[in-house]
């Protein structure tokens, strides 16, 4: 895989929201893919493509339960073919949300990713330290990863070469480009600039290990 050409999400975005009637924070990212609507949704949703670039598995349906490796659970709670999916995002005792929106956009499709998480306590210390880029890093991660999944015409992420690049110089300076971006997007929606900046400097040290 080449990843001299690391893509994640192309516009970002941080927002206050209400979730079910309750203060809540958005954050938001999309990216063209040069693929249409259709194969992207299958990347997405299809078990045997999804695996390919996305370590999860468990019931791919609606209703169903999912795992994703090291990572967090979740329920199925919206499936509409081939173009919106929501799921629960339960990790570390909390649950927030994410939705997926696969738009045709020219010659390919755009995928808008947004997760949403309560203001809530059991959720205040993590956002206080680390603010949107604690998602948005990995949501763009991900969305390298199904970048080089699409540009490959569908073939499997290698994912020993994934950590090691996310271990290199070249993936650092990755993460670290994301964490800032993700701070100006915070500065964007409202974030004073030095506590923004505070946060991506906690957010990029926390992914890259330094």
């Amino acid at each position: 895989m080449d990843f001299s050409k690391a893509l994640g999400t192309e516009f970002k975005e941080f927002r206050d929201v209400e979730h079910e009637g309750r203060p809540a924070r958005a954050v938001q990212g999309s990216r063209y893919f040069s693929t249409d609507a259709e194969d992207l949704w299958q990347a997405l949703t299809q078990s045997e493509r999804l695996a390919r670039w996305f370590p999860v598995n468990g019931d791919l349906q609606l209703g169903g339960r999912f795992q994703v490796e090291n990572n967090a659970s979740g329920t199925i709670l919206q499936c509409d073919r081939p173009e919106a999916l929501t799921v629960t995002w339960e990790f570390g005792g909390n649950v927030s949300w994410v939705s997926v929106k696969v738009v045709p956009e020219k010659d390919g499709a755009r995928l808008t990713l947004v997760h949403t998480m309560l203001q809530d306590e059991a959720s205040e210390e993590h956002w206080q330290t680390y603010g949107p880029g604690a998602t948005g890093v990995g949501w763009d991660l991900a969305f390298v990863g199904l970048g080089l999944h699409i540009d490959s015409g569908g073939d499997t992420v290698d994912q020993v070469a994934s950590f090691e690049w996310m271990g290199s110089d070249a993936g650092k300076s990755f993460i670290r480009a994301s964490a800032e971006a993700w701070g100006q997007a915070h500065i964007s929606g409202g974030e004073s600039p030095d506590v923004a900046q505070a946060m991506a400097e906690r957010t990029a040290s926390f992914y890259t290990g330094e």
